[in-house]
């Protein structure tokens, strides 16, 4: 993403924009086969950039949902260390025998 910006790339929506609009003219026809094959080759640059903004946010997106998992998860380690001893004093009141048997 970084290589699109550095270049004077359009932006993600200007891009798709601009996607958008090469197909239309591709697919309404008229167009001699040199200009269709510029505007296919734009296409095929267009639809370039698109996809490294793309792939720049999910990168994004994921570092972001990896650091909120890895705080939810030293949250939830704190939790089961307090809980830790009342499992335990749980089984020992159950005895050898387990809960619900009677002998």
């Amino acid at each position: 993403m970084a290589e699109t910006k550095d270049r004077g790339a359009p932006g993600y929506e200007q891009a798709r924009d601009e996607l958008m609009e090469v197909v239309r003219r591709l697919e309404s026809g008229g167009s001699t086969l040199e200009e269709s094959l510029a505007l296919w080759e734009r296409g095929e640059e267009l639809a370039r950039i698109c996809r490294q903004w793309l792939d720049g946010a999910r990168e994004r997106l994921d570092a972001a949902l990896a650091e909120s998992g890895d705080e939810e998860a030293e949250g939830e380690e704190e939790e089961d260390k307090g809980e830790g001893g009342d499992v335990a004093g749980e089984e020992e009141a159950a005895g050898p025998g387990g809960a619900g048997r009677t002998g």
